[in-house]
């Protein structure tokens, strides 16, 4: 894409960027032979991964080790969230404060969420997943693969049927694409027949979810999704 812009001195230059493009990733995947394998979940606020993780966390719970951690900014209101509704017992969830941009503790300074990772496995050995919540933000949101093995993007209906057309690298690179409140499309007016098939155009092959939670709480079609990372763990 290519955009003038104008100094105010008689005279513009032309600036080339990719509208998929965000920063590098600095840190190197981590092998998972031998440690819990971790999904990151990312998306705007209020997309619903909170939601999305707490479905996980009831379908997978009787069949995996498994543990969450939350990125908040200034609260643990995730995590607290979490362990109010009983989806996993209260010292299975660590809560992250990030202090800024929640994907700079995804993405650029992955410390703090591979502290809280560390601290689950030490407290529970033989951890199959563990489930990275980001904190809300844009679409350039992506896991380090530093942190997170796979990562799933979450987007709703209530951004309008253009949010997949808009790209980004959650949108465009995540391992998952999740569209979730489905349920609510005819009230905000967003066509779901345009809506994924804008995603898959700009996914290509990377598989993507249409989701209510209300209509299907447990998320199964995820839920199966996250199995397929992990033949050799469920039981």
């Amino acid at each position: 894409m290519r955009v003038e812009h104008g100094h105010g001195h008689g005279h513009h230059h032309q600036v080339d960027f990719d509208p998929t493009a965000t920063a590098p990733d600095h840190h190197d995947a981590t092998p998972h032979a031998g440690r819990a394998y971790r999904i990151g979940i990312g998306g705007p606020v209020g997309s619903g991964k909170t939601a999305l993780t707490a479905a996980l966390c009831r379908a997978l719970g009787d069949e995996l080790e498994l543990a969450v951690v939350t990125n908040d900014i200034y609260t643990t209101e995730d995590a607290d969230f979490l362990r109010k509704a009983g989806v996993l017992a209260p010292e299975r969830i660590e809560a992250v404060q990030t202090g800024a941009c929640p994907h700079t503790a995804i993405r650029d300074d992955i410390t703090a969420n591979l502290d809280a990772v560390e601290r689950l496995e030490e407290k529970f050995p033989g951890l199959d997943l563990v489930i990275i919540e980001s904190g809300g933000d844009n679409l350039t949101a992506v896991f380090s693969r530093g942190l997170a093995d796979s990562q799933i993007f979450v987007v709703d209906v209530a951004g309008g049927d253009k949010v997949p057309r808009k790209g980004g690298p959650g949108v465009t690179t995540a391992d998952l694409l999740v569209i979730n409140k489905t349920d609510i499309a005819h009230l905000v007016g967003a066509d779901m027949t345009v809506m994924t098939s804008d995603a898959h155009r700009m996914r290509g092959d990377l598989p993507v979810i249409a989701q209510s939670l209300v209509d299907t709480p447990d998320a199964p079609a995820v839920a199966a999704w996250v199995r397929s990372l992990l033949p050799t763990r469920t039981r």
